[in-house]
This record gives structure tokens, C-alpha cells and sequence, in this order.
């Protein structure tokens, strides 16, 4: 009898500690997030896209329950961050950014990077976009891209134009530009858009293509021919974008967005995914962007790697194309 009740009380305690662990294993889930959050940025401290991170996070921190610390490991174009961000452990703890653009759907095609953009990466919300486009100085002749257009017909390889990196998507858009309207430009890469702007202004080139300095813009220094984006700008209705003048190209993905690893519970992509949507409607998140002159563009998890499943296959066909996927 004694066995049989030490047996008893055994089973009794093994089923507990098994309630137990259940009940705990449930709890846990359920408050998500329990600790601080890291956001990883794929730029360095102070710039404007680093600046852009700490805004949303900040106003994000309010409906998470939780602070978000900004870890910024630059380098490599971006990939050093995003590496890590897709090597990380997938439990909502450590989120980043995606840079965008060919960093995630040309140079997969032509480099070894650490990373797959559709196999190791989550998306979970675009917020802003990039200002890209076609800019030459405020005293130069042209006054329209057209104008680029009929000078570089009339002067084979004498036009300039300057971007961030060889086969950047700034690059591969003016070339597919080019190829349409047969005309020979001459491609002059530079490490970054701050080297590519002081060559502009200083007259070394005839015209950059890809981001720009908004108080460049504002001081009346350069001008804007062409937005590389999917839309117009607000401010700059009148400037066309690619479609307005017959270019049937795939528009520059500029997305500012944030992603996680691949394998983050659905659960917590929809928590992070909620709080962040709703720090984008705060005021103060949305004076800060427009004070520094990125345009809110808002695309929820679906949405974003809807966009990044398209970009990704289409810049695919085009690199082949052109000869230069590897």
C-alpha cells in the first residue's frame, strides 16, 4: 500500500511540473515582448536614415511595453547589417533594417552575399522611402531629362553621370535607358552620394543618379530632372517620374523598411507589425520625416514582401538580360 502511494505521488508530482512547464511555456508567449528589443541599422549613427530608425522606434516603445536599442553595423553596402539581422536567433528580439534597393534584389544575382533576400528575411514594414532621381546643377543647360537625352544623341559618351556603385540601381536603370533610347552614356561610379554630389557641384560630372541632399535642393544649388520612385512627389508635382515620360521600366525600389529573420512566429510579426503602424501615425514621427525630407510610405508585412517577391524576379530577367547575373 505504501508503494502504491509513493507511486501515486510521483505521477502526481511529474504531472504537475508538466502543468507547470506548460503553463509557463504559455506565459511566455503571451507577453512578448518581455525585454528590450534591438533594431540593427545598416548605417552609420547621425545620418539620415539612421535618424529615421530612432524616430519610429522611439514612438514605437509606447505600444510594444518595451525599449528598442539601435545597434548600428554598417559596412559592405549594407549587407553587414542585414547579415546580421538574418543570422539572428528568429524570436522578435533583434529586428533591423533591409536596405533597399540592390542590395537586396540586384547583388544577390551578381555577388556572394551571406544572405538570401526572400529565403532569410522577414518583412515586416515599410515606412518611408528614399529621394532618388535624376539631378544635375541648378546653372546647367538642361532643363529637362529629355534634354540629357538629345545632348547625349548628339555627343556619344560625352554625358556623364554619376552613382553610388557599378551595377547600383541608379546604374541599371540609366543603362536600360540607354539601351531604349540608343544613345552611349559614360557611367562614373563613386563610393557614396556625399562624393557624388561635391563632384557634382564642383562641375566633374554632368548629372548623378540616385539619392540626394534635400538642402542641396532647397538652397537652389541642383535640380531635379527625374524621380526614379514608383510615385510623385508631393512637393515637386510638376518633376515626372519614369512612367510620365514613356519609360515602361521598373521604378527604383527606395524602400526604408524594417525586417527580421526568417522563422519569427506569426504572432509576433503581427505584434511588431501593429506597433509600428501605429507609431507612423504619431505626430511627432511624422514631423521629424518630413523634416528630413523622406516621404512616409506605408506598406504593411504582406504588402512588403509581396513588393520584394516582384522586384526580386524582375531584376533577375533584367540581369540576364544585360549579361551580368553570375
Amino acid at each position: 500500500m505504501k508503494h502504491h502511494l509513493e507511486k501515486s505521488n510521483i505521477f502526481i508530482f511529474v504531472g504537475l511540473a508538466f502543468i507547470l512547464f506548460l503553463a509557463n511555456e504559455g506565459s511566455s508567449q503571451e507577453v512578448y515582448p518581455s525585454r528590450p528589443v534591438t533594431c540593427i541599422v545598416a548605417f552609420p549613427a547621425g545620418g539620415a536614415t539612421d535618424l529615421a530608425f530612432r524616430l519610429l522606434t522611439k514612438e514605437t516603445e509606447k505600444y510594444l511595453g518595451q525599449p528598442i536599442v539601435i545597434l548600428n553595423k554598417p559596412g559592405a553596402g549594407g549587407t553587414i547589417g542585414v547579415s546580421a539581422v538574418a543570422s539572428t536567433k528568429p524570436d522578435g528580439y533583434t529586428i533591423g533594417t533591409s536596405p533597399s534597393g540592390g542590395f537586396l534584389a540586384i547583388m544577390p544575382y551578381i555577388e556572394k552575399i551571406p544572405y538570401h533576400p526572400l529565403k532569410d528575411l522577414r518583412y515586416i514594414i515599410q515606412f518611408a522611402s528614399l529621394n532618388f532621381g535624376v539631378v544635375v546643377k541648378a546653372d546647367s543647360p538642361f532643363e529637362s531629362f529629355q534634354d540629357l537625352i538629345a545632348y547625349a544623341r548628339q555627343n556619344p559618351k560625352k554625358l556623364t553621370y554619376a552613382t553610388n556603385a557599378p551595377n547600383s540601381i541608379s546604374n541599371l536603370i540609366m543603362e536600360q535607358i540607354a539601351k531604349k533610347e540608343r544613345v552611349q552614356l559614360t557611367h562614373i561610379p563613386f563610393k557614396g552620394s556625399m562624393e557624388y554630389q561635391r563632384a557634382l557641384i564642383g562641375g566633374h560630372v554632368f548629372s548623378i543618379v540616385g539619392e540626394f541632399n534635400y538642402s542641396l535642393l532647397e538652397a537652389g544649388q541642383i535640380r531635379v530632372l527625374l524621380f526614379l520612385g514608383e510615385k510623385h512627389r508631393i512637393e515637386y508635382p510638376q518633376t515626372p517620374i519614369l512612367k510620365n515620360i514613356g519609360y515602361d521600366i521598373l521604378p527604383a525600389p527606395i524602400f526604408i523598411n524594417i525586417a527580421g529573420p526568417k522563422g519569427i512566429p506569426e504572432e509576433i510579426v503581427k505584434k511588431l507589425e501593429e506597433a509600428f503602424t501605429k507609431a507612423m501615425n504619431e505626430p511627432a514621427f511624422i514631423k521629424g520625416l518630413k523634416e528630413l525630407r523622406f516621404p512616409i510610405v506605408y506598406r504593411n508585412s504582406r504588402e512588403m514582401t509581396d513588393l520584394m517577391v516582384t522586384y526580386y524576379k524582375a531584376y533577375g530577367i533584367i540581369l540576364k538580360e544585360m549579361g551580368l547575373s553570375k
